[in-house]
């Protein structure tokens, strides 16, 4: 038994706002979200929504994971790029190179994302919304690998990458060094057991991949707070 990734879910000072912003750049429709949130329902096949759940804590720090967006050439990555500026993103500096040819943009909470050149092997075929590049270990890749049910699709100098069977986006893991990690993440992911799964049976599965489980002052709530090997928190919500 494997679970399903549900969502990606973003910490924000302003849910609507921040949804507002990833609605505009992606295409993706907006709804209400039982979590006092808002959902972006993916118009494509990625595979997994993106919710934006309120928090009173200010970002601090470049994030453990970003999205990378591709383009299918020039003017299309200078339209994306156009078009994240209009909705409110900036330009930011993290050390890319020119010659690198991807664009590194901020939404207005600062969460960092890439507008990834035309002609990129690695992301092709995998939709607009490329890859979600993490900062992480070669065990946490093998832990999401076997958390999920979806196969290595790279593995090379302990950087790890895998894909769903059914396509989409990458979840890709840079390799060590890894940065010393502060304080809550801002983007977790949920899960949701498999087709006739247990939430408590997937909890128990997951520990014994590596997992363990976190008390973050979540209190009495139907889900289940988890950190993976690398200490990065996810909830595993109730069977649906």
């Amino acid at each position: 038994m494997t679970c399903h990734l549900h969502a990606l879910c973003f910490d924000a000072n302003d849910p609507r706002g921040l949804a507002r912003f990833w609605a505009g750049v992606l295409g993706w429709e907006h709804v209400d979200d039982p979590r006092d949130g808002v959902a972006l329902l993916p118009g494509d096949d990625t595979g997994f929504r993106v919710r934006f759940l309120p928090s009173q804590e200010r970002k601090t720090g470049q994030n453990q994971a970003h999205f990378d967006l591709t383009s299918t050439s020039p003017d299309d990555q200078r339209g994306t790029v156009a078009k994240a500026l209009d909705l409110g993103a900036r330009h930011i500096d993290v050390g890319q190179r020119p010659e690198e040819g991807h664009v590194v943009l901020a939404d207005p909470e600062g969460n960092e994302f890439c507008v990834i050149a035309p002609g990129n092997d690695f992301l092709a075929e995998c939709g607009f919304v490329g890859a979600l590049a993490c900062d992480g270990s070669q065990e946490v890749g093998y832990f999401w690998s076997a958390a999920l049910g979806w196969p290595l699709v790279w593995d090379q100098d302990r950087e790890t990458a895998i894909r769903s069977p059914l396509g989409g986006p990458k979840l890709t893991w840079g390799g060590p060094p890894v940065a010393a990690k502060t304080g809550k993440n801002r983007l977790h992911f949920d899960l949701v057991p498999g087709a006739g799964g247990d939430q408590q049976a997937e909890v128990d599965r997951l520990v014994s991949l590596g997992a363990r489980r976190l008390d973050i002052g979540q209190g009495g709530v139907e889900w289940v707070v988890m950190a993976d090997p690398d200490g990065n928190e996810f909830c595993v919500l109730p069977s649906r």
